[in-house]
């Protein structure tokens, strides 16, 4: 047998035993995950978590961005853009915002869109951590190939029925993208996010790099976060509306 027919012989193998490698089961894929974020014990030992950096939505537009996060479910987040301070809070059971820029000084109660966006971002795991125990389900869609190699591609249904798709990166089992669909002043359109620069802070793992984007268009909300506090002391007072 000469060289070129060993290669060729060789080739076949590889594509054969590729062809032949076992689709990972979805528990499979989540364990993967939760592994390469720190592990779950590592996850559940965090019981607040502030994240500080910058967004920059193009040329002079540049803000501060803080988010504040505190188990069971509450999220408070702040934008300082031009001298003015934007609050948008999810408290586990309702939200609201002081919207300088839309022209509101005082608290009011956040509309239901946001409501509902901001009460699926205040659980900092992610949806595929305990994901059964939250009442999600989870559907293998497929692989896809994306700029930074190969990804698991899933169908998430969370428990209030909103539906995303999840791109886990094959190789580290970490999120790469999440596309969702939700009303953007009455008008349904998808949003894209991609994650990258994974920083590990404390034992666990977060996106350091966020590109956020309605599909097809080309303007991105890029989010650069610059530090990560596990278990900061948070007062309650974050998260209550103000009287």
């Amino acid at each position: 047998m000469n060289v070129m027919a060993s290669r060729v012989l060789l080739a076949a193998g590889a594509v054969a035993a590729l062809a032949a490698a076992p689709v990972p089961t979805v528990d499979e894929i989540v364990a993967q995950h939760v592994k390469a974020r720190g592990g779950r014990e590592a996850l559940a030992a965090v019981k607040t978590l502030r994240m500080t950096g910058r967004a920059f939505g193009g040329p002079g537009r540049e803000a501060i961005v803080r988010r504040e996060f505190a188990r069971p479910g509450r999220l408070r987040t702040e934008f300082v853009f031009q001298g003015t301070t934007g609050v948008y809070v999810w408290d586990g059971s309702s939200g609201w915002q002081v919207s300088p820029l839309d022209g509101s000084l005082e608290a009011k109660p956040l509309a239901e869109e946001s409501a509902a966006l901001s009460s699926e971002q205040a659980d900092f795991e992610g949806p595929l951590v305990d994901w059964k125990a939250k009442g999600h389900t989870i559907e293998r869609v497929g692989s896809a190939t994306l700029p930074d190699g190969e990804a698991h591609e899933l169908k998430l249904t969370l428990k209030s029925g909103v539906v995303r798709r999840i791109w886990v990166d094959a190789a580290s089992g970490l999120v790469v993208k999440t596309a969702s669909t939700r009303k953007v002043r009455g008008r349904e359109t998808e949003f894209e996010v991609s994650y990258g620069d994974y920083r590990e802070t404390s034992g666990l793992r977060f996106a350091r790099l966020l590109e956020i984007g309605a599909k097809g268009r080309p303007q991105r909300l890029k989010i650069v976060v610059e530090n990560v506090e596990i278990n900061p002391t948070l007062d309650e007072s974050r998260f209550k509306m103000p009287r």
